[in-house]
């Protein structure tokens, strides 16, 4: 439900109140999740949600953004997931706040989207997800090999099978 209305499936990026800060060009998007150092990731808990902050790296499949997160392969994050794999995610940037004539606001970037998240297990994919998140934080050349043995690893991939982007800029 949203302000009285049922939501259906794929409308939640329609959803947004203020439309005039509303980002909607999907290039503008990614380049909002490029420049994010953080990424939340919203799983469904019993019996509150549970959210955590994870590093990630990025990829598309064709017009869809995918997040690539890695972490040990147990625990309550890897439990919830397994039990529903239904995720929201949560990419921002904290500009600064603001005086401005009726009171403060926040300038800002952020994304919220929507998606399945799925473990990886094929060789080849671990190692892409992880070489996509050390090219995110600008380790791009680092040989994975000097890691040691990547099997004490999972990596999660989430394709957002809906985003949507929000800013507030300073003027």
């Amino acid at each position: 439900m949203y302000r009285g209305k049922e939501i259906q499936k794929g409308e939640a990026e329609r959803l947004m109140r203020r439309t005039d800060r509303e980002v909607t060009d999907k290039k503008e998007i990614m380049d909002i999740l490029w420049r994010c150092s953080t990424l939340r990731i919203g799983v469904k808990g019993e019996p509150y949600p549970y959210v955590v902050p994870v590093s990630f790296g990025l990829d598309t499949a064709g017009d869809k953004p995918v997040i690539y997160f890695h972490c040990a392969r147990e625990g309550q994050k890897l439990d919830m997931l397994q039990a529903d794999p239904h995720v929201c995610v949560e990419g921002d940037i904290f500009i600064k706040t603001e005086l401005i004539k009726h009171g403060i606001t926040a300038r800002y970037e952020s994304v919220i989207g929507f998606g399945v998240c799925e473990l990886v297990d094929s060789p080849e994919e671990i190692r892409k997800g992880l070489l996509l998140l050390n090219e995110h934080y600008g380790y791009g050349d680092f040989q994975l090999d000097k890691c040691g043995s990547l099997d004490k690893l999972a990596v999660g991939k989430i394709t957002l099978e809906s985003v949507t982007g929000k800013r507030n800029l300073p003027r």
